[in-house]
């Protein structure tokens, strides 16, 4: 159960520190030189107009895309060459395609509605339904589903910590990484920063430094076929009970969906969650899990590095997420999002202070095209401290020509908030 450990470790591996004076570093930046068309939107459900959190968005016949945010929105930079048909996706409902020219004509109104989908029983009966048999065919096919040849991926990273329902940290960045070959088990996937900020109100922090460990490297942690030790081999799965719940559709393909439980007569924390299996092929294109926290001290144990002596940090809540999508016969990493929230109490205070990190991923672009595996001095590393290696938030037009998530309304606040406290300088060279 080595990647387990490493998993929920590094997910969410937390310092708690006196407060200390913060590291600036120079961001580095990837220079575009092409013309950008910007497209904005919100994605919402069909009948009852609610926002699709996390729906794809991509540019049909490339590797551009993005997810959209906590609200429904989502802002994509499109290059030159690059505009045509826009995708949105999500799961349950229908594909919807739109051309980049009715979008830019609407402007900022662009609100894509997407319905539910309905799906055949023909279309599964000649499957088998017996969900051990659906995962023994995933795991055979590991090799055929993903890519044996690495890929230069840029992606959009955000991190945020909150200190009950303000923000007290964000951080984001364009990074580059380095996806190895799954087939590969000696090259391991790599991540180093292009361009990045930071805000954090240490003031809200009362007496303590909290800080999120490894950054945007920990997000490729949750890549569960890159590391299948977690749930997904045959030795892990002896470990957990399977159920098939149902199928749903995802992109326009159908999938299963199966329930995995840790065992009863299984002591040692584990994982839950359900695994979204598409029926053609047998890749995952989804997993959603959380740690089982039921063990308070070993799970403490595995997620705090450091904290102060009088001090007791409980995890009370853990969520992943991992999204793949499917290009010309092969399954690619596309999204991942932790978010941990964890109470912490003092001795002799009185109230306790609940504390939610949270940590995402998507990629916007990829290639497979003259892939080179950049040093280990440009690498983050499992144990540095993300807001360390970027410098302080900068004016609004800092991410230039750069795909990103849109920030929520929450994020949004607390983006102008903070920022007062710094000077607004483009410090990027």
């Amino acid at each position: 159960m080595k990647t387990k450990v490493l998993l929920t470790a590094a997910v969410a591996t937390l310092l708690f520190l006196l407060p200390a004076g913060d590291i600036d570093a120079s961001a580095r930046t990837k220079k575009d030189q092409q013309q950008v068309t910007t497209i904005r939107g919100r994605v919402v459900d069909a009948e009852t107009n609610q926002p699709l959190i996390f729906a794809g968005i991509a540019v049909q016949g490339t590797n551009v895309s993005t997810v959209t945010n906590l609200d429904g929105e989502f802002t994509l930079k499109i290059g030159e060459g690059e505009a045509g048909k826009l995708e949105f996706s999500y799961i349950g409902y229908k594909n919807r395609v739109m051309s980049v020219d009715e979008m830019k004509t609407n402007g900022q109104r662009n609100v894509i509605a997407l319905e539910t989908a309905m799906i055949p029983i023909r279309e599964v009966i000649v499957k088998p339904l017996v969900p051990e048999e659906i995962i023994e065919k995933v795991i055979d096919r590991f090799s055929e589903n993903y890519p044996a040849v690495a890929n230069d991926m840029t992606g959009f990273y955000r991190e945020t910590i909150r200190k009950n329902r303000s923000y007290v940290s964000i951080g984001e960045a364009v990074v580059e990484v380095f996806k190895a070959p799954y087939q590969n088990e000696l090259r391991y996937d790599a991540v180093r920063i292009y361009k990045g900020r930071k805000s954090s109100d240490v003031d809200k922090m009362d007496t303590v430094l909290f800080k999120l460990q490894g950054g945007p490297t920990t997000t490729l942690y949750l890549d569960v076929v890159k590391n299948p030790e977690t749930f997904l081999t045959r030795e892990a799965l002896a470990q957990y009970d399977l159920e098939l719940s149902s199928i749903v559709v995802i992109d326009d393909r159908t999938n299963y969906v199966i329930n995995f439980y840790q065992k009863p007569s299984i002591t040692t924390p584990l994982y839950q969650g359900r695994l979204f299996i598409d029926i053609e092929t047998y890749a995952v294109a989804q997993a959603e899990f959380a740690f089982n926290l039921e063990n308070k001290d070993l799970a403490a144990s595995m997620f705090i590095r450091k904290k102060p002596m009088g001090m007791q940090v409980t995890p009370e809540l853990t969520s992943y997420l991992v999204r793949y999508r499917e290009m010309n016969g092969k399954w690619y990493f596309t999204h991942s999002r932790a978010e941990v929230k964890f109470k912490v109490d003092w001795k002799r205070k009185l109230f306790n202070t609940n504390y939610t990190t949270m940590s995402e991923l998507a990629i916007t672009d990829r290639t497979e095209e003259d892939v080179v595996k950049f040093s280990s001095k440009e690498r983050i590393k499992p144990s540095d401290v993300f807001t360390e290696e970027v410098t302080a938030f900068a004016d609004p037009d800092f991410w230039g020509d750069y795909n990103v998530i849109e920030p929520d309304q929450s994020i949004e606040a607390a983006i102008r908030k903070l920022s007062r406290k710094v000077k607004f300088s483009d410090r990027t060279e």
